[in-house]
């Protein structure tokens, strides 16, 4: 039942409207020893260089984690000290794990947080539209194996010895609506923050939400209206769960994880959007 619950979910996330582009590489971040990013969090005022695009190679290391399949290669960047530190689960865009989602990976190592980069599509990453949708339909058409291999991240993470054991979630696009329906039945964890990814409106799904839903949204998404997004906050009131969704006016659809494509008008709210982001995994899993 649980399979059959997630599928109609994650057919209902699938989004079509993500854009393609990974993050830019520059110079070697500072790297206390392999995988290890060290800690120096943004401040208040700034974004983290990964999502203007003058993000620095990423600095972590490759890990298999998904024992089921083995061309599966997620991205581990852990901070530097000796922790333990609380795990976040980073569940990448329609194109797959690229350089950008590497980078924000090394980005929230920075803050504290062992951050592993997951791979829903076995190894492999789409250059345009038609490859990208592709991917995605093969991944939510096999809804079981999507679920699995995400509890097999959250299982590596909560046993690893770097860490809390206690988790977050983290998506952008078709990653957020991934984040969204794995939140209603995967395995158990602590947190769940969604970027402009598919949303349900049916408070009696929501209603399976443990813990708080951090959502950022943008006001001129042609594939999430405003309006669907006020629906989604009011069935997940009208369940009882608690949450941190907000709609940002006059930016496009991917405008945090890519700033750099209108810096401009995207910059302000994107920064808003990463203080609310921070605040949030300090409540929910510091």
């Amino acid at each position: 039942m649980r399979d059959t619950a997630i599928a109609v979910v994650l057919l209902a996330c699938l989004i079509v409207g993500c854009e393609d582009g990974a993050g830019d590489t520059g110079e070697e971040p500072a790297v206390a020893e392999e995988g290890r990013i060290a800690q120096d969090p943004t401040p208040p005022d700034s974004l983290p260089p990964a999502v203007l695009g003058a993000g620095p190679a990423p600095g972590g290391v490759p890990v298999h984690y998904f024992d089921e399949d083995s061309a599966t290669t997620g991205y581990l960047a852990l901070p530097a000290g000796d922790g333990p530190f609380p795990g976040v689960i980073l569940i990448h865009e329609w194109d797959g794990l690229v350089d950008r989602i590497r980078q924000v990976a090394d980005a929230l190592a920075a803050e504290g947080y062992a951050a592993l980069a997951a791979d829903v599509y076995s190894g492999r990453t789409g250059s345009n539209a038609e490859e990208n949708l592709a991917l995605v339909n093969e991944t939510v058409v096999d809804s079981a194996r999507l679920v699995r291999n995400l509890d097999a991240a959250a299982r590596y993470l909560r046993e690893h010895p770097a860490t809390t054991g206690r988790i977050a979630t983290i998506g952008w696009c078709f990653g957020g609506g991934i984040a969204l329906s794995y939140a209603l039945g995967g395995e158990t964890h602590e947190g769940t923050a969604m970027f402009y990814g598919r949303i349900i409106t049916d408070p009696e799904r929501l209603d399976a939400l443990d813990h708080e839903l951090y959502g950022t949204f943008a006001g001129n998404d042609r594939d999430i209206p405003a309006d669907e997004v006020d629906r989604f906050v009011g069935a997940l009131r009208e369940a009882g769960v608690e949450n941190d969704v907000h709609i940002y006016d006059d930016v496009e659809h991917g405008f945090w994880l890519y700033v750099d494509r209108d810096p401009a008008r995207n910059r302000e709210p994107a920064r808003d959007a990463w203080q609310r982001l921070k605040a949030y995994l300090v409540r929910t899993i510091r």
